[in-house]
């Protein structure tokens, strides 16, 4: 697999574990499981996501997070927890997926996976907390399922088709970065109004 399609990957990978990390794993587990999606031989380290105990461990931390994730305030708590699992977990799936013989492209695995994690977790994190501005609940429950949908479809598409999963992830990249701003424009005009001046 040429190096542009692992980064590619990688960063995908990675990406979407900032979302869902507990999902990812399960689904990528349960894929090779089914022999759904043959694993490359550089790849055979991820050959440890189907082990049984890995699966089950990760399909109820999948499971948890799918109910906490519906759950207005109780979304924002569990994302605050998730703040430095998902970004290790993005970086050692990432170390996974590269080969083992390359340190130095396994260091820049590593440093590059957990901080793509960390920026989809914080665009995540963030969306979330606008959301949960919004009286109704609904909006909670329509936000995550769309997530949960998009994270196995692109996790999906990303594995199925390495060579658009470079393309994933600067998609994905561009994403987070919008919604960051567009988070933060929303939360500084919530929470930090200037008061008005009465004549």
């Amino acid at each position: 697999m040429p190096i542009m399609e692992i980064i590619g990957l990688a960063g995908s990978v990675s990406l979407l574990s900032g979302w869902r990390l507990y999902l990812c794993v399960f689904a990528t587990g349960l894929a090779m499981r089914l022999d759904a999606l043959p694993v490359p031989e550089h790849l055979a380290s991820l050959g440890v996501l189907e082990n049984p105990w890995v699966m089950g461990i990760a399909a109820l931390g999948a499971l948890a997070e799918f109910f906490a994730d519906k759950v207005m305030w109780l979304d924002s708590i569990w994302d605050t927890v998730h703040t430095a699992v998902r970004p290790v977990g993005g970086a050692l799936l990432a170390l996974a997926i590269v080969d083992p013989s390359d340190p130095a492209m396994q260091v820049i695995a590593f440093m590059l996976g957990g901080g793509a994690s960390f920026l989809a977790h914080g665009g995540k994190a963030s969306a979330r907390a606008v959301v949960n501005t919004s009286p109704e609940p609904v909006s909670n429950a329509v936000v995550s399922t769309g997530e949960d949908i998009a994270t196995v479809g692109l996790l999906w598409l990303a594995y199925e088709y390495p060579i658009a999963a470079g393309s994933i992830a600067v998609v994905l990249f561009a994403l987070m970065i919008a919604l960051l701003l567009i988070a933060r424009r929303i939360i500084k005009r919530v929470f930090f109004r200037s008061p008005k001046v009465e004549r």
